[in-house]
């Protein structure tokens, strides 16, 4: 049996302190919630990339539709999420939480840095962020709208070493 450190002074046990260090991501227990998520995503179809960036003349998923695809799902299967952000002196993070019914949580922050320094700039940094850490977080991918996702891949024949 493992004994007990005591604390110096008003000091925590550097065990104890340990264990707190590599659980503030999760709580003590995920069971129950990694079987909702398992569950959860193999509902989830995916998020259309429907929106279009002009700038890299390509379509991308926005947060409204990556929430649109996941959320009645992760609710069925008692999961929500939540999300918030905080300016820190080192640096600017979004936070998302991923939390089931019965208490058992996983949380993520992402540290994203503001190239633009107005409420716009902030705005689109927080949404920019909050979209792939969601998505990150759930494992949902872009899914996209235009044929490329139905065109024929050329296979590797495993007999012949040649394409098929």
């Amino acid at each position: 049996m493992e004994a007990i450190q005591e604390p110096i002074g008003d000091s925590v046990p550097q065990k104890e302190l340990q264990d707190r260090r590599s659980n503030e991501w999760k709580s003590p227990e995920i069971d129950k919630l990694a079987a909702a998520l398992a569950k959860a995503q193999s509902e989830i179809k995916g998020a259309l990339a429907s929106s279009v960036n002009p700038f890299f003349k390509s379509n991308y998923a926005d947060l409204h539709t990556v929430i649109q695809s996941s959320l009645p799902y992760l609710n069925k299967h008692g999961l929500s999420v939540v999300q918030g952000n905080a300016d820190t002196k080192d640096g600017f993070y979004v936070t998302t939480m991923l939390l089931h019914e019965s208490g058992q949580w996983i949380k993520s922050a992402l540290k994203i840095p503001i190239t633009k320094a107005d409420a716009q700039g902030i705005g689109a940094t927080i949404t920019y962020a909050r979209r792939y850490s969601l998505a990150s977080m759930i494992g949902i991918a872009q899914t996209d709208d235009d044929g490329e996702s139905i065109k024929q891949v050329p296979t590797i024949n495993q007999n012949t070493g040649g394409r098929s």
